[in-house]
Order: C-alpha cells, then sequence, then structure tokens
C-alpha cells in the first residue's frame, strides 16, 4: 500500500485538528490519528488496536502512512505488519487470567451471600447500627433524667448558689424565672379573691 502522509510542520501558534490537512492522518479518510510530531507517531503507534470502525485496507494505509511518519522523525518501530498491532484492544491480560478473576469473583459473591456483605447485607447491617444508636442515646437520656441529686442545705440552698460562690446552673435558673413569672399572676388572684370576700 502507498502511503498518503506527508509531515506537516506548521507550529508555533496552537492549530486546531479541524485545520489540518488530510495528509497529516494515520487513517486519512477517517481523519484519525494525526502525526504532526515523534510524540504522536508513538501514541499512534500505540493505539492501532484502540482504532475502531475502519476496515482492514484502511489498517494497511494507516500502517504504511504510521511507518513513513517513524522514518521521518526518527521513531524506532520494531513492527514489519500492521497485524503485529493487532485490531483488537489489548489488556495485557491473557484468556486464562481473565478466567482465573472471573472465577475468584464468583467465589466472592458467593462467600458474601453466605455471610450477609453483600450490598443488601451492608444496608441491613448499617440501619441495625443506627437503631442500636438511637436506642443507647434514649437509655442515657432517661438515666440522666431519673437520677436524684442531694438537696442542698444551709447557705448555698438559701441564696440560690452553690458553696463554690458560682451562678447557679442553667436549668435552675430557668426555673427560677418561671416561677416569678407566675408569681404575679398567682398575687393578682389572691388579691382579686380578697377584693370578692370584704
Amino acid at each position: 500500500m502507498r502511503a498518503t502522509w506527508k509531515p506537516h510542520e506548521e507550529h508555533g501558534e496552537l492549530t486546531e485538528r479541524s485545520d489540518l490537512p488530510d495528509s497529516v492522518f494515520a487513517f486519512p479518510n477517517q481523519r484519525k490519528e494525526p502525526m504532526t510530531d515523534a510524540r504522536h507517531v508513538r501514541n499512534a503507534i500505540a493505539r492501532f488496536d484502540q482504532t475502531i470502525g475502519v476496515s482492514d485496507k484502511d489498517r494497511d494505509l494507516a500502517f504504511a502512512n504510521i511507518k513513513k511518519a517513524a522514518n521521518h522523525y526518527d521513531v524506532d518501530m520494531s513492527e514489519a505488519d500492521w497485524k503485529e498491532l493487532g485490531r483488537r484492544p489489548s489488556t495485557g491480560r491473557t484468556a486464562a487470567d481473565r478466567r482465573r478473576s472471573a472465577r475468584k469473583a464468583a467465589a466472592t459473591r458467593k462467600r458474601r451471600a453466605r455471610t450477609g456483605k453483600t450490598a443488601a447485607g451492608r444496608k441491613t447491617g448499617a440501619r441495625k447500627t443506627a437503631t442500636a444508636r438511637k436506642t443507647t442515646a434514649r437509655k442515657a437520656a432517661a438515666t440522666r433524667r431519673t437520677t436524684t441529686r442531694k438537696p442542698r442545705t444551709g447557705r448555698a440552698a438559701s441564696t440560690g448558689r452553690r458553696s463554690t460562690g458560682k451562678a447557679p446552673t442553667a436549668h435552675r435558673t430557668t426555673a427560677r424565672k418561671a416561677a416569678t413569672r407566675k408569681a404575679p399572676a398567682a398575687r393578682r388572684a389572691t388579691t382579686r379573691r380578697t377584693r370578692r370576700s370584704k
């Protein structure tokens, strides 16, 4: 096959892919794999098997173009035919490797199904954990409410302050405020009763 590749050395300003001529591409009809420098040539060789939607005739032409570009840019190329590069993407894994991995994955799925470590099992476990946490928190709150404190005696009890001289705790302060709010209403009711009785 006769190569159609021609060097394109227009550098300096950024060149859009659409600005490149067809003669720069390894696959000129599909405009795939541009080769404007040595790095692009190496990339075209590495990705030759990943190019899809091309015929064997197109691959013959692309290989001839890659070979010509590699020669122009002094890129070493050991392949003599495009079939050595392949037509399907290779992952570097053999068929035996893939079978071994598939067997291992199947065994893992079976083991997880038995032990309940599947996705559904993990969701159930998370739900149980959350429920247990809520129950523990409820019990702790109930315990705090039911514990009684020793009644205070002496001067600290009469002043509403602790013997350390610190301000009373927040819940006692709130209770005291509520009691003072109710007091005027209770006084008014008492005053009304006394007036009626007179």
